[in-house]
């Protein structure tokens, strides 16, 4: 199963996306009592009314946080949220992962502000997280998370809208985003992209809580059956599209996985063959995971090659030099793609050829109940068949019978 969260129109905020759990099916009277108990820790805080109403943002049926506070703090310190929070998942028996889960978001947005104000983070005041709201945020996305059974699920984000312009807190006015959205998403691989309203679309606390449960981002939806949906309004609207987040969950295609990959692309009209062929070898040993070449005509009937690399996003910069220092490119195009592989291991087994013992590895993809197809190393070939003598495709043909046999 697999719950993709979509925030790649209108952002995501705390309340945003415990509402569309909340639409999803979650427990509503078990989320607000759970998180009722938190006015217990946190001084000076009361819940007056809490609740959860169906609206309509712009033409969409969503779910909505009804939320009315008695507050006298305007600051306080990340660690009493943060201290709320922790007393409140042990006082109502939140499983291990939604403790675990409460624990990093707030300590993820804790260290966002330590982080942009320099000082220590038992130091951090919060002035727009400083509510009770932050506690009631957090914390009732875990109780919706575990009465959905969702944290043993996968969960893909889409890349995530934060609007632009600028803002105004605390501190003053700055761009949007600001600091503390960019912190919370540093080295998180999940993505960001701007939009032409205005606006924060995405709050910290909704920032926090999204890298905390994606396990990763992709640009598309996984291949998946789609079983419910979720719609989670956001407290403001606006003209052009609908203020909501929406959440969906699915079974996903049983014999394939989603991942994402770097391409890198050039067009060379200059480099001879043997230099092509060299680049395959050293893009292959230093971390591409396939090289291909694509002979073209370019611009004034110029015969030529497009050389594509596929890579980890962690190789990039490393074969982007190598791409250029070998062929002498002037330009390389960069893009992320992504693509659905079925499930492979590699096995090592031994196989008798000629009544000799030999040991090959071979790549197994298991692509229905009753059938699995394979692939032999192709080098694992070429050593065998040089050391009996046998042609290479007679070779292939002999150990596939063979490899045939000890899969069944």
């Amino acid at each position: 199963m697999v719950l993709v969260i979509d925030p790649q129109i209108a952002g995501i905020s705390g309340d945003m996306i415990l509402s569309s759990l909340v639409h999803l099916g979650a427990n509503k009277s078990k989320i607000i009592n759970g998180v009722s108990i938190s006015q217990n820790f946190l001084h000076g805080s009361k819940i007056k009314k809490i609740d959860f109403k169906k609206v309509n943002k712009h033409g969409i049926q969503a779910t909505s946080l009804v939320l009315q506070l008695d507050e006298h703090h305007h600051e306080r310190k990340g660690i009493e949220i943060q201290n709320c929070i922790k007393k409140t998942a042990d006082k109502i028996g939140l499983s291990e992962s939604a403790k675990t889960f409460v624990t990093n978001s707030i300590t993820t947005l804790i260290k966002a502000e330590s982080k942009i104000h320099g000082v220590p983070i038992d130091s951090v005041h919060f002035h727009e997280a400083s509510s009770i709201d932050t506690v009631i945020d957090i914390v009732g996305t875990a109780i919706a998370l575990d009465d959905l059974r969702y944290f043993d699920k996968e969960i893909i984000t889409t890349p995530v809208s934060v609007g632009s312009g600028t803002v105004t807190f605390s501190h003053g006015m700055v761009s949007n985003p600001a600091g503390a959205i960019l912190e919370i998403f540093d080295k998180s691989k999940i993505m960001i992209l701007g939009s032409n309203i205005k606006d924060e679309l995405t709050t910290p606390t909704g920032a926090s809580i999204l890298v905390n449960l994606a396990d990763k981002c992709s640009e598309f939806y996984p291949m998946m059956n789609v079983k419910s949906i979720g719609y989670g309004a956001g407290q403001k609207n606006f003209e052009g599209f609908s203020n909501v987040l929406k959440v969906v969950h699915g079974e996903s295609a049983k014999n394939t996985k989603l991942d994402s990959v770097t391409i890198l692309e050039t067009n060379v009209d200059d480099v001879t063959g043997e230099v092509l062929a060299h680049v395959i070898d050293k893009m292959m040993a230093n971390g591409a995971k396939d090289v291909s070449l694509i002979p073209t005509i370019t611009k004034k009937g110029r015969p030529s090659h497009i050389i594509s690399v596929i890579c980890d996003s962690d190789s990039v910069n490393q074969l982007l030099n190598l791409l250029v220092s070998e062929t002498g490119t002037l330009g390389v195009r960069i893009r992320t793609s992504d693509r659905f592989l079925v499930p492979r291991q590699i096995i090592t087994m031994k196989v008798r050829i000629n009544n000799k013992v030999f040991t090959i590895r071979c790549k197994v993809a298991k692509t229905n109940s009753d059938h699995k197809q394979f692939k032999i190393e192709y080098d694992d070939i070429k050593s065998i068949s040089e050391k009996l003598l046998l042609s290479f495709k007679q070779t292939e043909e002999l150990i596939k019978a063979e490899v045939k046999k000890q899969l069944k």
